[in-house]
C-alpha cells in the first residue's frame, strides 16, 4: 500500500505546487502596482529578523543538503564543519546582501520616470511568464 501512496503524494504535491504557481503568475500579470510596507512592518527587532531565519526554507534545504553530502558518517565531520561553517556564513552574508541590493535598484528602477506604470506592467507579465514556465517545466518529471 506504501507503494502505491508514495507516487499518488508526489501528484498531489506537484498539483498543487503547479496550481499555485499558475495562481501566482495570474496575480503577478494582473499586478500594476508596486507594494508599499508600512514602517510598523519595517520595524523588526535582530532578534525577529534571526528568528525569520529559521522559516526560510531555502535555507533548510541548502544545511541539509550541505549536511548529508559533506558533513554526516565521515570521521572528520568536526573538521569539515570548522571549514563549511564560515564559508556558509559568508555565503549567506553576501547572499542577502545582493539580493537586498538588487531588489533596491529594481525598485527605483521599476518606480523611476515611467508614471504610466508600463514598465511594471511589462517587467510583472514577464515574472509571471517565468512562473509559468516553471509550472510547465514541473510536470514534466
Amino acid at each position: 500500500a506504501m507503494v502505491v501512496m508514495l507516487p499518488l503524494l508526489r501528484i498531489g504535491v506537484q498539483a498543487i505546487g503547479v496550481a499555485y504557481l499558475l495562481w501566482l503568475a495570474f496575480k503577478l500579470s494582473h499586478s500594476s502596482s508596486l507594494a508599499q510596507a508600512s514602517k510598523s512592518q519595517l520595524n523588526i527587532s535582530f532578534w525577529q529578523g534571526v528568528t525569520l531565519q529559521f522559516l526560510n526554507i531555502k535555507a533548510w534545504m541548502l544545511a541539509l543538503t550541505v549536511v548529508a553530502g559533506w558533513l554526516a558518517g565521515h570521521a572528520d565531520a568536526a573538521a569539515r564543519f570548522a571549514i563549511i561553517l564560515p564559508l556558509m556564513l559568508a555565503f549567506g552574508l553576501v547572499s542577502n546582501l545582493i539580493y537586498a541590493l538588487i531588489g533596491s535598484l529594481l525598485r527605483d528602477w521599476l518606480s523611476g520616470p515611467d508614471n504610466s506604470g508600463t514598465r511594471l506592467r511589462w517587467f510583472n507579465r514577464c515574472m509571471a511568464t517565468v512562473l509559468v514556465l516553471t509550472a510547465v517545466w514541473m510536470t514534466t518529471f
